[in-house]
């Protein structure tokens, strides 16, 4: 059973769910992919492991780095799995771009290269918001393509944990628009 708890961030209101084995998702208000693997059948409820959640929210929203964790269950393919789990090890306040990620998958899998489209597709489609730092992942040349939860909240995103930097643009076509 799922269940679910709305969080009025500084940037729009934010869906909450959870089990009972931790936080199934974490969605702005009509971002794409919203509540993609929710169950159809699921009950508003403010769980102990959502009031967490939104404890931890209220420590990243105030600019601070929050100093403790909240447990994660996500759905996935096994290699959406490995991206996301790469996603969770980039450091507060830090960017790396998609072929970086695609790089050290292919190192960890003993490969010469991996794609970064491949990549994006797998960031892209995270359902965990902000606690699996997908806003961190940027283009090569500065790019800030691809936030599922739009552009804008991606640049907020960044400058909270201020890791904006002048040479990131917003590409005139694209995934991010």
């Amino acid at each position: 059973m799922q269940y679910i708890s709305y969080y009025d961030s500084p940037m729009g209101e934010i869906l909450l769910a959870a089990d009972a084995m931790g936080l199934t998702g974490l969605w702005f208000e009509k971002q794409k992919y919203f509540a993609w693997h929710l169950d159809q059948e699921h009950s508003e409820q403010e769980t102990a492991l959502i009031k967490r959640a939104k404890e931890w929210l209220n420590v990243y929203f105030s600019g601070k780095e929050p100093d403790f964790k909240v447990p994660l269950h996500y759905e996935g393919t096994a290699f959406q799995h490995e991206v996301w789990d790469i996603l969770k090890e980039i450091p507060y306040g830090k960017t790396v771009t998609y072929g970086e990620i695609a790089k050290q998958m292919a190192d960890r899998r003993g490969i010469a290269k991996m794609s970064a489209q491949a990549v994006g597709g797998a960031v892209g489609h995270n359902e965990i918001a902000i606690i699996i730092p997908c806003h961190r992942v940027i283009g090569s040349n500065g790019n800030l393509t691809g936030y599922a939860g739009g552009i804008d909240k991606k640049i907020q995103l960044l400058q909270i944990e201020g890791a904006m930097q002048e040479r990131y643009y917003i590409p005139k076509k694209g995934t991010a628009l």
